[in-house]
């Protein structure tokens, strides 16, 4: 018998050891599902693929329990701790898959591309001995990444460059930076969007208020965060409330009950927030949210969140694969679950549902509680419900945006154009400041970019495209700015034209009563 099948066998009998003692109708189906591994050992036609078999069995056991329990295969394992962990060790460059070709798209300052002198728009064709032209997404951080200390030799071309131009670069720590931009969003409102909760995220967002001179108004930006390190959201709510508050309740059928509570006064306690929440807003997104919505301490603004509040724990299998298994419940402070509801084993339909849309509309069904400082009505029922709701504004979306959208039309142009003018526009736009006040698309980029979308089978339609047209402009104005000065630039230029719940939360605290 194979080492899989051994293997296998070992833990299903180290299972039923544990559980015989208490538990007869769950030692039975692990002897049921032992049982049936072996038979396919004995009469399946071909030799049995004893980890794809496993994989696919854990996988299928998890799938019909809550929509986040889930099984993680190894080779997915390495990328889940890069995301947690913020860093890894690689070269430090930020790229697409450009009609088949790694495009750099930034260079991180301080890397090991930045020292050997890589620019933004170098195309990479070669890695070491092995042609990079065709390779597929997934494969790429297998190549560009590595221990830190070993060399890595790259062919690139650079438009200008007659001949390619080869780079040996020795991998470093790279890190991975979970706050995506910090502003002033007006004189007196101060703006942080974080996009994760990685490990660095609440040093990195007290060190962007500090950036920023300590401002007194404060736009939180949370919209399109999934959540990420628990510890993370408990430090950040932390940030704005004083020592002992309540932050977070966990409970579970086997798990103790624990309270988190704040450890010491918070740097910002007397300002006035607002947090910004989405959709897609989720898990340590939305401890944070409700806790300060729960002690009154922020504005939540924006739309009903996503309604992740189950806890997992991580339990490697050994082989470097792992399970996350839920083990408890999330409760705001006020005591409102944060999970939204689900039917066991109905994970697609969860998401479907959401996707389409999942009522927040108020009812006398609906769960109520009382915040904790001025006793409000805030309420319940899955996800947090931001106090200034905000709807999305379609006007202006077309089938024809759309398609340049979702075939990845807009940033194919971009790349393009700026190939041709990046020097020209670095001239005249020295700084991002310069840039917004100045720039405007021009008529060789729209050219370009119509051009492009036939192209790739999106048939210029005048009427859409003329409905669509500020907001493609001003799509086209953000992506450009991104490559020029990073992803700070491409919020700096939608969040005061097309991002509602930004335009709203700034208007409140720009009020001159407020402080």
């Amino acid at each position: 018998m194979r080492r899989w099948a051994i293997s296998v066998l070992m833990l299903f009998a180290g299972l039923c050891g544990v559980m015989a003692q208490n538990d007869s109708e769950s030692m039975r189906q692990l002897q049921k599902l032992m049982r049936a591994y072996r038979l396919l050992e004995r009469y399946y036609i071909d030799s049995l693929p004893g980890e794809k078999a496993v994989d696919g069995a854990l996988k299928g056991m998890l799938s019909t329990l809550d929509p986040h329990t889930a099984y993680i295969p190894r080779e997915e394992m390495e990328q889940v701790s890069v995301e947690m962990e913020g860093e890894f060790s690689g070269i430090g460059i930020e790229y697409q898959l450009n009609r088949d070709t790694i495009t750099v798209m930034g260079v991180v300052a301080g890397g090991p591309a930045e020292a050997v002198g890589m620019l933004p728009g170098d195309r990479i064709v070669m890695i070491d001995t092995l042609g990079a032209v065709g390779m597929v997404q997934r494969d790429v951080p297998k190549h560009l990444r590595g221990k830190r200390g070993t060399k890595v030799d790259l062919t690139i071309l650079r438009r200008g460059a007659s001949t390619p131009l080869h780079f040996t670069l020795t991998r470093d720590k790279i890190p991975l930076h979970t706050v995506d931009a910090a502003y002033m969003a007006s004189n007196r409102v101060g703006y942080i969007k974080l996009s994760r909760f990685g490990r660095t995220s609440v040093t990195e967002v007290k060190e962007a208020y500090e950036r920023l001179g300590a401002p007194r108004r404060l736009i939180l930006d949370l919209q399109g965060n999934g959540g990420g390190l628990l510890d993370q959201a408990l430090g950040l709510a932390e940030f704005f409330l004083p020592k002992g508050s309540l932050l977070l309740t966990t409970e579970g059928r086997l798990e103790p009950t624990q309270r988190y509570n704040a450890r010491s006064d918070g740097e910002f306690l007397t300002g006035r927030v607002a947090v910004l929440i989405d959709a897609v807003s989720a898990s340590a997104s939305e401890i944070v949210a409700g806790a300060l919505q729960d002690w009154d301490r922020a504005t939540i603004i924006g739309q009903t969140s996503f309604g992740k509040g189950l806890v997992q724990r991580q339990i490697p299998l050994g082989d470097g694969s792992a399970m996350r298994v839920t083990t408890s419940r999330y409760l705001t402070p006020s005591g409102r679950a944060i999970q939204r509801p689900y039917t066991e084993g109905e994970r697609q339909v969860y998401y479907l549902d959401h996707l389409r849309g999942y009522s927040d509309s108020i009812t006398d069904a609906t769960p109520r509680h009382r915040s904790l400082k001025r006793g409000r009505w805030i309420y319940g029922g899955g996800g947090i419900r931001p106090d200034v709701k905000v709807e999305s504004d379609t006007t202006q979306y077309t089938t024809y945006y759309a398609s340049l959208v979702r075939r990845g039309v807009l940033q194919q142009c971009v790349n393009d154009y700026l190939d041709r003018r990046r020097s020209e526009l670095q001239q005249c736009y020295p700084t991002l400041d310069q840039f917004l006040a100045a720039y405007t698309p021009d008529e060789t980029l729209i050219e370009t970019l119509i051009a492009e979308g036939e192209r790739q089978q999106t048939p210029y339609v005048e009427a859409e495209y003329l409905r669509s047209k500020a907001l493609i402009e001003t799509r086209l104005k953000a992506l450009v700015a991104q490559r020029l000065f990073g992803v700070e630039g491409f919020y700096r230029v939608i969040n005061p034209t097309y991002n509602e719940a930004y335009i709203q939360a700034l208007e409140l605290l720009d009020k001159q009563n407020i402080e």
